[in-house]
C-alpha cells in the first residue's frame, strides 16, 4: 500500500483525543516496524508529528534536521557529490552529518539507538546480541550514512581515521554486513592481513545472502594470495564462485597460477572445507542466520502475511537451496520467475563503496 493510502487509512481512525491518537499511532508504528513496511513507518511518523504539541515538534525538527534540512536530504547530497567525483566538496558535509548523528543519537548504559532495517535484522540482532538496553529506532539508516563518511576519509588519504568511524557505523547496526565489508577494505589498503581475516570471519557470521557470503570468500582469497597461501586462496575463490559468480574470479585464479608457477587444480568440496578449517571458518551460511530466516517464514505464514513470508522463504532458499522451501515458495507465488536474484555482486543504487575485492594488478 502506498504512503498516501496508508495516511488516509490511519487518519480515518483518529479521534478527538490527542493522547489516544498518540497511543494509536505508536502502536501502528511498532506494527509497521515489525512488518518492515517503510511506507507505513513514514506515514505514521507524519501523523505523529502532526499530532504533537509545538514544543515536541521543535525537538523532532532539531533531531532530524541540520540548518532546516532533513538529514536524509543532506545524505542524498553527499551521495550525489560522490557520484559526480566531487570528493572534497562532499567530505565536510558528510563530516557535519556524522557529528550530528553521534552527538544527538548517543549510546548510554540504559539505551542505544539502532538502525535495524527489516524484520530479519531486528530478529537476528535480538538473537545474536541479546541486548539489555532499551533500543531506540533511528529515523534514518545511520550505519549507511556513517559508512559513506568513512569512504570519503579513505578517498582523501585518511584510511586510519576511517577505522573508528566504521566501528561507530557498526554500533548503529551490528548485523549489517556493509560497514564490515568496508572495514575489511580499509585493512586491505593498510596491508593488515590479520585484521582482514578477523573482520571477514565476523562478517560471515552475519551474511544473509549468497552474494555477501561470496564476497567474504573472495576477501579471504585476496588476502591469502598476499600471504602466499595459494592453494588456500584457490579454495576460497572456488567457494566464492559456488555461492555467487563474479567476473573477476577467473582472473584471480590465473594470477594464482602465475604466482605459484604451476596450474591451480580446482579443489573439490572436501578440500575447500578442510582449507577453511585452518582459519576457523565453516563452509556455507551461518546456522543462526538460516534459523532466523526459517523462523520468520513460519511466523509470517502463521500471521497469514504472505508477502513477508515469501521474502523470508526466499532468503532461506537462497542460503540453503532446500527443495521443500522452493516448493512452498511456488505454492504461494506460482509466477516466481527467479527464486535466486542476480548473483553477480553489484553495488546498490550507485552509493559509495570502498572496493578492493580483487588485486590491483587485475583491475
Amino acid at each position: 500500500m502506498a504512503k498516501k493510502d496508508i495516511l488516509e487509512e490511519l487518519r480515518s481512525k483518529l479521534g478527538d483525543s490527542p493522547e489516544e491518537n498518540a497511543a494509536f499511532l505508536k502502536k501502528e508504528t511498532e506494527r509497521f516496524i515489525k512488518e518492515g513496511n517503510a511506507e507505513g513507518i513514514e506515514a505514521a511518523g507524519t501523523l505523529i508529528l502532526e499530532n504533537m504539541p509545538q514544543n515536541q515538534k521543535d525537538e523532532i525538527e532539531r533531531l532530524t534536521q541540520i540548518d532546516g534540512r532533513p538529514l536524509n536530504e543532506i545524505y542524498d547530497e553527499v551521495v550525489k557529490l560522490i557520484n559526480d567525483k566531487k570528493i572534497t566538496e562532499a567530505k565536510p558535509i558528510a563530516e557535519k552529518l556524522y557529528k550530528k548523528i553521534i552527538t544527538d543519537y548517543p549510546q548510554t548504559e540504559k539505551s542505544k539507538f539502532v538502525s535495524l532495517r527489516n524484520p530479519f535484522e531486528d530478529n537476528f540482532y535480538q538473537l545474536k546480541f541479546k541486548p539489555e538496553q532499551v533500543l531506540n529506532r533511528t529515523p534514518f539508516d545511520f550505519a549507511e550514512y556513517i559508512t559513506s563518511y568513512a569512504y570519503l576519509l579513505v578517498e582523501t588519504g585518511s584510511p586510519l581515521d576511517a577505522i573508528p568511524v566504521l566501528e561507530k557505523a557498526i554500533e548503529y547496526n551490528p548485523v549489517d554486513c556493509g560497514p564490515y565489508f568496508e572495514l575489511a577494505e580499509v585493512y586491505k589498503l593498510l596491508k593488515n592481513k590479520r585484521q582482514v581475516i578477523e573482520t571477514t570471519k565476523k562478517t560471515l557470521e552475519l551474511a544473509s545472502s549468497p552474494v555477501a557470503i561470496a564476497r567474504c570468500y573472495a576477501n579471504m582469497g585476496y588476502i591469502l594470495t598476499d600471504m602466499g597461501e595459494y592453494d588456500d586462496a584457490a579454495a576460497f575463490y572456488t567457494a566464492s564462485v559456488i555461492f555467487a559468480p563474479h567476473p573477476m574470479i577467473p582472473y584471480e585464479m590465473q594470477a594464482l597460477a602465475n604466482k605459484k608457477g604451476s596450474p591451480i587444480v580446482r579443489p573439490e568440496r572436501e578440500q575447500i572445507v578442510e582449507a577453511m578449517k585452518k582459519y576457523d571458518i565453516e563452509f556455507g551460511p551461518n546456522e543462526d542466520v538460516v534459523s532466523v530466516c526459517a523462523q520468520l517464514s513460519v511466523h509470517y505464514l502463521g500471521e497469514k502475511d504472505i508477502p513477508n513470508a515469501l521474502q523470508a522463504m526466499k532468503m532461506t532458499y537462497n542460503l540453503t537451496r532446500d527443495e521443500k522451501v522452493k516448493e512452498l515458495i511456488l505454492k504461494y507465488d506460482p509466477n516466481a520467475e527467479r527464486l535466486v536474484p542476480n548473483q553477480t555482486p553489484v553495488e546498490e543504487g550507485g552509493k559509495p563503496n570502498i572496493t578492493q575485492t580483487v588485486n590491483e594488478e587485475l583491475k
